[in-house]
């Protein structure tokens, strides 16, 4: 399983937490990121995000089919983000677009068995894999990533 947990990008500031768009800076950030995923993750993909709207328009620069889901919305706990997502055995990829302090501690926990509180930064991601061999599932860092390091 290879595990994508994306941070939303840059959002507008605003006193309902759900409903802050992003920014234009977000909107570059997220594309840069959607189309680096687009070629380095393999396929099949399922794609899952936070119901808030920076992570729907986050998302949407991937100009594929998503699955909106409750549990991801922000302070969410990080055992919760796992287990949406299958971790460590569902077959594919999987991308969960969502928030800190959330994806930081589930990433920890996926790696170490801890949640540490480790930071995520905008429109950033990490990927995290796991194989099943001979029922042991080592996990691996496979990448982390911002968008300002990803060429135009």
């Amino acid at each position: 399983m290879d595990l994508i947990l994306w941070r939303h990008a840059e959002a507008e500031d605003g006193f309902d937490d759900m409903a802050r768009a992003l920014t234009p800076k977000g909107k570059k950030q997220a594309a840069r990121m959607a189309q680096w995923l687009s070629v380095n993750v393999p396929a099949p993909w399922t794609i899952i995000a936070s119901p808030a709207r920076r992570t729907q328009e986050t998302v949407a620069a991937l100009n594929l089919r998503f699955e909106t889901n409750q549990k991801c919305r922000p302070g969410a706990h990080p055992e919760i983000i796992l287990d949406v997502a299958g971790w460590p055995y569902a077959e594919g990829s999987v991308i969960i677009v969502g928030h800190q302090p959330t994806l930081g501690l589930a990433a920890a926990l996926a790696l170490t068995g801890q949640p540490y509180p480790w930071s995520v930064r905008k429109g950033s991601m990490i990927w995290l894999t796991s194989r099943d061999r001979e029922g042991v599932s080592p996990v691996q860092l496979r990448a982390c990533l911002s968008p300002d390091l990803i060429a135009d």
